[in-house]
């Protein structure tokens, strides 16, 4: 009988199942979102949460917990200045699992999953990213002004350009439409 244990194994040794579920958290608080099968985001989910958890406390006990478990610096300071203060009112269900239907090679359930919070990270960033591309695009206000004429001392003509010269075919190959028994020429 299996009473009390909870552990969803997904088919791999305990070292290995670990090694993934790390680099699943890893990548989720990098990127926001991940895509991964329905199995492996319900478990990932409680150990992201529990990460987030550890996240809201801030001691350096719980960073030192924190990278036990998730084995990269990196992801651990992000978790602790970025994630976390955005759960501070949250008292739990910091994930959101999203169906997205079979793969289709092999048809596995797919999901996303993601913070619940990030849907609001990611609009603005994409709000700042459109702004940089209109600012990009828009002149600024000096640029607008037509600068003054300089008088060029004597306008040269363009000579016309010559049209592209035609690239050259590919060679045939003799041996591609050969049979075994026939000889090159």
């Amino acid at each position: 009988m299996r009473h009390q244990k909870k552990t969803i194994k997904l088919g791999r040794t305990a070292e290995h199942r670990k090694a993934l579920l790390a680099n699943q958290i890893c990548s989720l608080i990098e990127h926001q979102r991940i895509k991964t099968t329905l199995a492996k985001a319900k478990a990932v989910r409680p150990l992201a949460e529990k990460m987030v958890t550890l996240g809201k406390k801030g001691s350096i006990h719980a960073r030192r917990t924190a990278l036990v478990t998730l084995r990269q610096k990196n992801a651990v300071k992000k978790l602790f200045d970025e994630i976390a203060p955005r759960s501070t009112n949250r008292n739990g269900g910091y994930t959101r699992i999203v169906r997205l239907g079979q793969r289709k090679s092999d048809s596995a359930s797919m999901a996303f999953i993601e913070w619940v919070d990030a849907a609001q990270v990611i609009e603005e960033k994409a709000a700042d990213e459109k702004k940089a591309k209109r600012k990009e695009a828009e002149p600024s206000a000096k640029q607008k002004e037509p600068a003054p004429q300089q008088e060029e001392p004597a306008v040269r003509e363009e000579e016309p350009t010559p049209p592209p010269a035609e690239e050259p075919q590919p060679k045939k190959r003799k041996w591609f439409g050969r049979k075994s028994g026939e000889i090159a020429e």
